[in-house]
């Protein structure tokens, strides 16, 4: 006899009908748990409500949507700047643009950030204009007479950069070309043979590669003391300070690398800054793209021997792992920074904040209160020891840091003199006025003020 179901405890009896029912509502339940899951995975993580487009990864990194990924980026430049005083109302900003992402992108938000102080200072018309706004400057370094390139090139690639500049909003960006050559005197002497004769005379890839790098700074800092600039705009990201921190390591740069990775770098004539410390050249790459940013590829190569390496290296690590350049970057940052990795307070408007929290964060003594220190006459490196700086060349050898000697000075003697004999006057007056500032501090107690009398 068939069981009815009544009072039946075996369990064998079922309602097919609610299990359809419940079957059913388990079903929508489930589906609508996945579009939620699915709608959540592919929604901004800033403002939760729009669909993400732009895929980051890396510390920070994320799904945004176009707009506040731009925001986002912007934040950490803007962040930057403000929080080490890298900017001041009554700067004139020398941005360094070598035509890649980097430069391309530090441009782009100097630029909107003079806009911004320039709309602020036109609302105030009527009221006081306390605060005035920092000019921009644009500097590109020709090296053409290092890698050559068909001169066809050059000129659509200097047409095409005077273009970004003129597109760039008001208020007006002068644009400086000058060739890396021109570190040279040209009363003196023929700049581009010297410079050939130079760099000819370098045989490691890596130091010749490393002499070019310290060579384009001196022609941006050259450009920048000629017409009035008081800071320098590099572009210098995330990556590429990753790279520097792992081949400074192994070139044995050690003492000397916390003071290329901060901020600021104040012991060069016209203060360094570096705003993008914080953004990986991914995003950058990004933004290019969203914003249609035009890139200038022409001086742009591979590096050579150790850098070639190292960048390479630093690459492979990043595809495995997105958050690799931020975790070196980050690790490197826990180097106690040298007193000129900060910007000098007589040249910051209302930044006595900003300084007491650095010197607190980083237990940094007053400038006045520590003892001068010996650079490289070639990379302008801090050294632990001073150097003999004298003028001849067998003693400048021992004024330069152990990197530059064993990549970029010769070992011969006879190849030595011919190295010295191509130097840029700069770097010879370098060697010269850091030894005679150093003698000056030793004996100060004991020179004679211009007001006081001879007993």
């Amino acid at each position: 006899m068939a069981c009815n179901g009544t009072g039946c405890q075996s369990g064998c009896y079922k309602d097919t009908t609610g299990d359809q029912h419940d079957n059913h509502n388990n079903s929508a339940a489930d589906a609508n748990a996945d579009d939620n899951n699915r709608r959540h995975r592919t929604t901004c993580l800033k403002c939760k409500a729009t669909e993400a487009t732009v895929f980051t990864g890396g510390d920070g990194g994320g799904r945004f949507c176009a707009d506040c990924f731009r925001s986002n980026l912007y934040g950490k430049f803007k962040l930057a700047v403000t929080s080490n005083a890298m900017i001041s109302p009554t700067d004139k900003v020398l941005v360094a643009f070598s035509g890649g992402p980097s430069s391309r992108v530090a441009l782009q938000f100097v630029s909107e950030m003079q806009l911004k102080a320039q709309k602020n200072y036109d609302a105030t018309a009527n009221r006081d204009r306390s605060l005035p706004v920092f000019a921009v400057g644009v500097a590109f370094i020709d090296e053409s007479e290092i890698h050559p390139v068909a001169s066809a090139a050059f000129d659509k690639a200097v047409e095409d950069i005077k273009e970004i500049v003129s597109n760039l909003p008001l208020p007006t960006k002068e644009l400086h070309v000058a060739p890396i050559s021109h570190v040279y005197s040209t009363k003196t002497s023929d700049g581009k043979q010297m410079l050939r004769n130079l760099t000819n005379s370098v045989s490691d890839a890596t130091g010749k590669e490393d002499l070019l790098t310290h060579l384009r700074m001196l022609s941006l800092q050259k450009v920048a003391i000629k017409n009035g600039y008081t800071k320098l705009v590099l572009g210098s990201c995330t990556s590429r300070i990753a790279c520097h921190v792992l081949s400074a390591t192994v070139k044995g740069q050690g003492y000397s690398l916390a003071a290329d990775i901060q901020y600021a770098d104040a012991r060069w004539e016209v203060p360094v800054v570096l705003p993008l410390r914080d953004c990986p050249l991914q995003e950058l790459n990004i933004l290019c793209n969203l914003d249609s940013l035009k890139i200038v590829d022409i001086f742009n190569e591979t590096g050579a021997g150790i850098n070639g390496l190292v960048s390479s290296f630093v690459k492979i690590l990043q595809e495995e792992n997105p958050s690799r350049e931020c975790t070196i970057v980050r690790t490197a940052g826990k180097l106690t920074p040298f007193p000129f990795n900060r910007i000098p307070e007589a040249n910051v408007d209302d930044a006595d904040l900003v300084s007491q929290r650095r010197q607190k964060k980083f237990n940094l003594k007053p400038i006045e209160s520590l003892p001068p220190e010996s650079f490289c006459p070639i990379c302008n490196s801090p050294m632990s020891c001073y150097g003999n700086a004298e003028s001849r060349p067998e003693l400048f050898r021992a004024a330069c840091c152990p990197s530059c000697q064993y990549q970029i000075l010769p070992d011969e003697a006879s190849s030595m003199d011919q190295f010295y004999s191509f130097l840029p006057e700069s770097i010879i007056a370098r060697a010269k006025n850091g030894n005679q500032k150093w003698i000056r501090e030793k004996i100060q107690d004991c020179l004679l003020l211009d007001d006081e009398d001879e007993v």
